[in-house]
């Protein structure tokens, strides 16, 4: 049998790749006649990089970027060009993911003082980087972010700082909003084309805007949120006004905490994050001669039937009329659920492990060893 192993990442515990590389080592165990394709999957959120290394190769640049408080963090983008350009033209295509300079994981405690002040500084500084560097597109992945300050962060790392009605730069953080009166400067990305890979569709303020579908996640309790709307509210008119670009409810501005609102007023494109991955790497082609599929996540729940890359793979996977495995560490979704996005069954790490803990504790083992037996049940042998 022809095994494609698809699987997103498995919360902070294994990357999309890792969790393929263990997958794919339990089931050779199980059933090691079968062939084997691996084509690890993300959106633009946490492992967003990872997948892409993994299928294009490039070269990985690492950079020390303010974190989401203000402490420094490591961080790092993918160059990946076709060919060198001639001097002073710009080529190729740098792929950053937010999360590793502003995301939740980096913000050690989820009160409403951190879901205020978070901010976003360290994805400009890594723009700024793809930028002298030289590349044509910089592709940032949204999502898992920690911090809800409209981008403005970002955009004093690239030269537009928002400031107060004394012309101070204000303080970081999206809180610090409500007192902006302009911008001073201009965020310089000297003809880079910056593309958002996301997939959610909340504006920046309002009932389905930034701070009060992702705020509470990060922190923020119902003050902090009405305030940190208030302030994304006055911030968007801050943006119209410096860039002539409206972005205040623009579908997918609220993305990222408002990052993708920043990078809309650049002039910023949005592509599905999800479908830029799977067709950079080849999941279509590989699904058009799998036998068996196999994806997985760190918890397959009622929030994966809603649109999350497991039932990607797996509609994908129905429409050829390929059966489809999750493996996923925990699993709260009836049989029937599963089938109606395509899912053939749902097995469990924890379960098997016999326990959560159990689980976290070598997550790559306990996922192998859960592949291996699956293998043994569902493998060409």
């Amino acid at each position: 049998m022809r095994i494609l192993v698809a699987p997103d990442c498995f919360g902070g515990t294994l990357t999309a790749p890792e969790a393929a590389a263990a997958i794919a080592e339990g089931w050779r165990r199980g059933s090691p006649g079968d062939e084997l394709v691996a084509r690890p999957v993300a959106d633009g959120g946490p492992g967003f990089v990872d997948v892409l290394r993994a299928s294009l190769g490039g070269t990985v640049h690492r950079r020390r970027v303010s974190g989401p408080l203000g402490d420094p963090v490591e961080a790092e983008w993918l160059e990946v060009r076709a060919e060198r350009a001639s001097t002073g033209v710009r080529s190729g295509t740098a792929y950053l993911e937010s999360a590793q300079a502003c995301g939740l994981h980096l913000v050690p405690d989820r009160t409403p003082e951190n879901a205020g002040r978070a901010g976003t500084k360290g994805v400009g500084e890594l723009l700024a980087a793809a930028r002298d560097a030289g590349v044509a597109t910089a592709v940032v992945g949204l999502g898992g972010s920690g911090s809800t300050d409209g981008g403005a962060g970002m955009l004093s790392a690239l030269g537009a700082v928002a400031v107060d009605d004394d012309g101070a730069p204000l303080e970081p953080g999206g809180l610090a909003l409500a007192g902006c009166a302009g911008i001073r400067g201009t965020a310089n990305l000297d003809g880079m084309r910056v593309v958002l890979a996301s997939d959610v569709e909340h504006t920046l303020v309002g009932e389905h805007g930034a701070a009060a579908v992702f705020g509470p996640q990060k922190g923020a309790d119902a003050a902090t949120v009405a305030a940190l709307d208030t302030a994304l509210s006055r911030w968007a008119d801050t943006l119209t006004a410096a860039t002539g670009r409206d972005v205040r409810d623009v579908p997918g501005a609220g993305a990222a905490g408002g990052l993708a609102a920043g990078l809309l007023a650049l002039g910023g494109t949005t592509e599905s994050g999800a479908g830029l991955v799977r067709t950079l790497t080849g999941l279509d082609e590989a699904l058009d001669t799998a036998d068996l599929v196999l994806t997985g996540e760190g918890s397959f729940d009622w929030q994966s039937l809603r649109g999350k890359l497991v039932t990607v793979v797996a509609r994908a996977a129905a429409e050829r009329g390929v059966p489809c495995l999750v493996l996923a560490g925990q699993v709260a979704v009836g049989r029937r659920e599963a089938a109606a996005v395509g899912v053939e069954r749902a097995f469990s790490v924890a379960e098997h492990a016999g326990s959560v803990d159990a689980a976290l504790a070598e997550p790559a083992r306990t996922l192998a060893a859960l592949a291996a037996d699956v293998a043994g049940q569902w493998g060409g042998r």
